[in-house]
């Protein structure tokens, strides 16, 4: 799994990650979101609120570990959610967690 916060963590250094519950909702309705994640502990209304919105724009949506690991992976103290705004590094991302479960995500 730490392989694939480090992804994320490059992906942020490449300036293609948005972050925070309102940023990711707006990349979401603009279309510049591949990937969503989670953190399992944010606020069921955070979730919710999210999870519809990458359900209506069909932009896949993961829960990855709590909102200190999440944020530390991109150089925050904590954050509830990141999307990643490039295709090639949301793919990437992706298959990681792949290969991590098994194939089943």
């Amino acid at each position: 799994m730490d392989k694939v916060y480090k992804l994320i963590g490059l992906a942020k250094r490449a300036g293609k990650v948005k972050s925070g519950e309102a940023n990711v909702k707006q990349s979401i309705q603009e279309g510049s979101a591949y990937v969503v994640f989670i953190a399992s502990d944010i606020s069921e209304n955070t979730k919710k609120s999210i999870t519809n919105s990458c359900n209506y724009y069909d932009i896949s949506c993961y829960t990855l570990g709590d909102m200190i690991t999440l944020g530390h992976s991109i150089g925050n103290e904590f954050n509830a959610a990141v999307a990643v705004t490039d295709e090639g590094l949301a793919n990437l991302i992706t298959e990681r967690l792949k290969n991590i479960n098994g194939g089943v995500l």
